[in-house]
């Protein structure tokens, strides 16, 4: 397989700082090499360009959105960058930064390939808007705008409209939703696999069923966004929204496992690694395992 790894180092998303230094830390590690080893092709396109924004001009573009300007940038450039990863026969492998560049992501997978699904891995479900929305940061609305809800120039983001179809998008994890979020759940009757029914199922089980769903639609193509803080929060210091009471690097590892089998998956999100909090590379050294994992199986 052809991989295309694309660096976004941005931390706009989250407002905190670390998230940028994420795919640096993952090439210090030898990731280029780690996932070669599995008889993969790996080009590095290096990361993409970020605009300098100072933290007193967050609120300039929108004053319920921090730093909108740039992330509507740099999603625009990723989604240009893995459309035509995709074209050009390759596995677009985005290593972030923080989670708004999920949306880029997405946007980029959706104008290649309309039979598509996204499963979205994270404690987190990223389904704000900027008016439910308590923080103001774009990487809690990133999953929302790429299926058209909420603020016009999010959800135009490379191109006009929604850029997936919301029975086509799967939670994973989720464990910390907002009101608003849990609104949009029920009014959309979203498909979310929370880490309670994680626990008391099986990640298998739970697999099982999102992969029946893919099969019954003829999905063949997924776009699978991996958040480290899908892992309990004690097991990784290094990322900057963990959330306690999550699954075991063990259940990461077979979700990863499963979906890489499945032949499905064709491009990958891997977010929210902060090498600023991490404690003695702890978290850093997890990604890089599960990502060798995951490309062993693809």
């Amino acid at each position: 397989m052809d991989i295309s790894i694309i660096g976004v180092p941005i931390f706009y998303g989250a407002d905190k700082q670390g998230p940028q230094f994420g795919p640096a830390k993952l090439r210090e590690k030898n990731i280029v090499e780690v996932i070669g080893s599995h008889n993969h092709r790996v080009f590095d396109f290096g990361d993409l360009f970020v605009p300098v924004v100072k933290e007193y001009n967050k609120f300039f573009s929108h004053p319920n959105m921090k730093y909108l300007e740039p992330i509507i940038q740099v999603n625009n450039n990723l989604a240009h960058i893995v459309y035509s990863a995709i074209k050009g026969g390759s596995f677009p492998l985005v290593f972030g930064g923080d989670h708004s560049i999920g949306l880029g992501s997405i946007a980029g997978v959706s104008r290649a390939n309309k039979n598509f699904a996204v499963i979205w891995v994270d404690a987190h479900g990223d389904i704000n808007t900027h008016t439910t929305s308590e923080s103001g940061n774009v990487h809690g609305m990133s999953l929302a705008k790429a299926m058209g809800v909420g603020y016009d120039d999010l959800t135009d983001v490379y191109y006009k409209g929604p850029k997936v179809s919301n029975e086509n998008v799967f939670i994973v994890g989720a464990r910390d939703l907002d009101p608003g979020e849990y609104d949009l759940i029920k009014k959309e009757n979203l498909h979310v696999y929370t880490t309670k029914r994680i626990k008391e199922k099986g990640i298998e089980h739970v697999l099982e069923e999102v992969l029946k769903d893919l099969r019954d639609k003829n999905i063949d193509t997924v776009h699978l966004s991996f958040d480290i803080d899908f892992i309990d929060a004690k097991l990784v210091p290094g990322t900057g929204t963990a959330v306690a009471d999550g699954p075991s690097i063990e259940d990461a590892k077979t979700l990863l496992k499963i979906l890489a089998e499945s032949k499905l998956v064709k491009s990958m999100d891997f977010v929210e690694l902060n090498p600023l909090l991490d404690v003695n590379d702890t978290t850093a050294n997890i990604a890089v395992e599960l990502l060798d994992l995951t490309f062993k199986y693809m």
